[in-house]
């Protein structure tokens, strides 16, 4: 399986930004599709966006416009820019990598609360 290690999360203001990174152990060109997923208390995990090897985005509604997700394949990290968050962003933040040789593969998260 590929390792993930998330960072970059934190406590921020409502309209505040966050980046988040998701570093791979390997190269990630390799990978067919990352995801970064979030789970808040009480709550089901939920997809929030799909970067694919070809660099194709899809967002869920809930952060279309105002979450970005790109990567460094140099770097081999993917990353969530998170611009206009709203106290309803708080959850753990985690990454996902697919390859059709080997399935998915999980980071641990990272925590983000968005709070005044």
């Amino acid at each position: 399986q590929v390792q993930l290690v998330e960072s970059g999360g934190g406590l921020v203001q409502p309209g505040g930004s966050l980046r988040l990174s998701c570093a791979a152990s390997e190269s990630i060109s390799t990978i067919n599709d990352m995801n970064w997923y979030r789970q808040a208390p009480g709550k089901r995990r939920e997809w929030v966006a799909t970067i694919t090897a070809s660099g194709s985005r899809a967002y869920a509604d809930s952060v279309k416009g105002r979450f970005t997700i790109f990567r460094d394949v140099a770097e081999n990290t993917m990353y969530l820019q998170m611009n206009s968050l709203k106290p309803e962003d708080t959850a753990v933040y985690i990454c996902r990598a697919f390859t059709t040789s080997r399935g998915a593969s999980w980071g641990q998260g990272t925590q983000v609360t968005v709070s005044s």
